[in-house]
């Protein structure tokens, strides 16, 4: 009686152990700080719940407003990922001591390494690729060759231009100062401003400017040009592959890092090590017509259509590094 009486107890305390760790398992979450334009309505969170368990929990706003959300909360945040656009807004956060460095081999290897923070701080999930844009119906693109030829005499009047004060064009000019110097950097922006640009406030309205004749050339993230292709196919504008005789086109990245004060932090890396796998990487990047970080995994078909590139492999850490620099230099150049 005794001996059954034991088994029958350990038997009810494995049972309650078993039901513990279910109820552990179902509540465990991750909370996440997002600048994606999704604000977590992502298929790849979506996914990576159904996969693990885990729930996603997403709070959104724009890059400015998480980086100060993160500052002011220091040790109290509930954020335990941050999920941003921009380099430069990932490099700011992890010199702030806002993200803790994370080693993964997964990591390390489905990231490259010129897309990734070499102290292991931050990751790229997705490539914004920004490029020369043309209007079909009155460029030819043998015309077209690099960034420095748009300063070019031919390009008087008919270019467009994002502001510099914007931080994708301030990333631009950065990844180039770390690539080429300032003084080459700044000899293409002068040329750049000998013709005149018109700077408009928005990629979206610069490749309507071009399909309206408005310019004839611009720059842009490609994902804007996607957008409005899926919707209207003849949409008259296409994307330039720029220097690919040179260093190759420019490429940004959306990526992610955990925060220096993560409560939660092993399901954050296992959601970082998810958003750059092979599984996750088209969900993530075909929600905003990215192209995935992982070399491995082919992008939207609407990109595919453009064909390949050379990128520079130039580290995008550098948009934060030399974005000081790329703001005085644009300055001095004359570039709004």
């Amino acid at each position: 009686m005794i001996r059954h009486g034991l088994v029958s107890c350990m038997a009810f305390l494995v049972c309650c152990a078993a039901m513990l760790t279910a109820s552990e398992s179902s509540a465990a979450e991750v909370n996440l700080y997002s600048a994606r334009s999704h604000y977590g309505s992502e298929p790849a969170f979506e996914a990576f719940t159904r996969k693990t368990g885990i729930r996603v929990n997403t709070f959104g706003g724009s890059g400015q407003e998480i980086f100060e959300r993160l500052r002011a909360e220091g040790d109290k945040t509930r954020a335990d990922v941050l999920v941003t656009v921009d380099a430069g807004n990932l490099w700011n956060a992890a010199r702030h001591g806002l993200l803790a460095r994370v080693e993964s081999a997964a990591l390390a290897a489905d990231v490259p390494a010129h897309l990734r923070d070499p102290e292991g701080r931050w990751f790229g999930l997705t490539l914004r690729v920004r490029t020369i844009v043309y209007g079909t119906q009155r460029v030819r693109p043998d015309q077209l060759s690099t960034y420095e030829a748009l300063g070019a005499p031919r390009w008087k009047g008919r270019l467009c231009l994002r502001s510099s004060s914007h931080i994708y064009n301030q990333s631009l000019l950065a990844t180039w100062i770390e690539r080429s110097g300032e003084a080459k950097v700044e000899e293409i922006v002068r040329g750049w401003v000998r013709n005149d640009p018109a700077i408009i406030a928005s990629d979206t309205k610069i490749l309507e400017a071009v399909a309206a004749g408005q310019c004839d050339v611009g720059i842009a993230n490609t994902y804007y040009l996607a957008r409005l292709l899926a919707k209207d196919p003849q949409f008259p504008v296409a994307p330039f592959w720029a220097d690919q005789a040179g260093a190759g086109v420019h490429v940004n990245i959306s990526g992610a890092g955990v925060t220096a004060h993560a409560q939660n932090r092993p399901q954050a890396v296992a959601l970082l090590e998810y958003l750059a796998s092979p599984e996750a990487q088209s969900a993530f990047a075909d929600g905003n017509f990215e192209y995935p970080a992982n070399p491995r995994v082919p992008a939207h078909a609407i990109l595919r259509g453009w064909g390949t590139f050379r990128q520079d492999t130039t580290p995008v850490a550098a948009a934060g590094e030399f974005q000081a620099a790329a703001v005085r230099l644009a300055d001095r150049a004359g570039y709004r």
